[in-house]
């Protein structure tokens, strides 16, 4: 019997949630497509895995011994893909670059000559993550380094070496009455405006771009969730909501109907090389990250 792996990790989100709205709302799906997918499982195997009940989603018997075993089998492939991902990539001499946003900014483009000098014959293929991934491909083997955005979930499983911080900026419609101005605005003036979020999913990050942490225990409020800089920008001019943003996305991420604006009360942005343990001995990954680490500064801010 071919089981669609798919099925599996739709099981696992509801046996581990013990819910059918929460079990959707982190796959991203939506609650009748998620019970479909369920009960074609159960057909399958030709045996219920659920109780169900007002109070949630019980485990049976045999949904408790596939619930033991299937997060095993699921790493155990992921594990498989990734591998074959990067072989693939290495035979072709191809490093796969994840990258969120801007990545390092106006760095990007010298850290990759500066590679491509040190490897010849190789090719330092970008690849941009949405918001939804800010390990920007590294979490499910999708690149072998990444130019990331700290903090993310998922970062104490990987390296990751930071490059250098700049300061946050807000991001608001041309016609929002903070717009007008070079005034730098104190974030406390902007607690009770909606924001423009990233998924759930992506967790501290959400956090970190929303500062939950630095609002002395205010509501945050959610105006527009997004997972791409177009739907990001389009938002904020459309009145959705405002948005921190690292102070490089004025010059990456200009655009009419959005302004950018400094702001105080909040951190700077982090940007940082990552990598996994398995690649601690790769000479190809190593040489970027030295590359970056040559051109980011090592770690000092830096205005780039």
């Amino acid at each position: 019997m071919d089981i669609d792996t798919r099925l599996l990790r739709y099981f696992v989100a509801v046996a581990e949630e013990g819910n059918l709205t929460h079990a959707a709302q982190r796959l991203f799906v939506s609650q009748p497509a998620l019970t479909k997918q369920i009960k074609q499982l159960e057909t399958q195997l030709g045996t219920a895995l659920f109780t169900r009940s007002r109070s949630g989603m019980a485990l049976t018997e045999p949904g408790r011994a596939l619930a033991e075993r299937a997060p095993a089998l699921l790493a155990g492939w992921d594990r498989i893909l990734r591998e074959t991902k990067a072989a693939a990539s290495r035979a072709a001499r191809v490093l796969r670059v994840g990258f969120v946003a801007s990545g390092a900014n106006e760095a990007t483009q010298p850290i990759v000559a500066e590679f491509s000098r040190r490897r010849p014959g190789w090719r330092a293929q970008m690849r941009q993550a949405s918001w939804a991934n800010p390990s920007a491909g590294l979490a499910d083997g999708e690149a072998d380094v990444a130019l990331v955005r700290l903090p993310f979930p998922g970062q104490d499983a990987l390296r990751v070496t930071p490059l250098f911080t700049e300061p946050r900026c807000v991001a608001l419609a041309a016609a929002h009455p903070r717009a007008a101005g070079a005034d730098v605005i104190p974030f406390r003036d902007l607690w009770d405006e909606p924001f423009v979020a990233a998924p759930a999913e992506s967790g501290p990050w959400r956090d970190y771009w929303l500062a939950a942490d630095e609002r002395e225990g205010h509501p945050v409020r959610i105006g527009a969730v997004t997972d791409q800089p177009d739907d990001w920008l389009n938002a904020i001019a459309n009145g959705y909501g405002v948005a921190l943003a690292p102070e490089s996305a004025a010059r990456f991420y200009a655009r009419p109907g959005v302004v950018y604006r400094p702001v105080t009360g909040v951190s700077p942005s982090r940007v940082a090389v990552a990598w996994t343990p398995a690649d601690d001995d790769n000479p190809v990954v190593q040489d970027f990250v030295h590359c970056c680490l040559d051109l980011g500064d090592g770690g000092r801010t830096v205005a780039l």
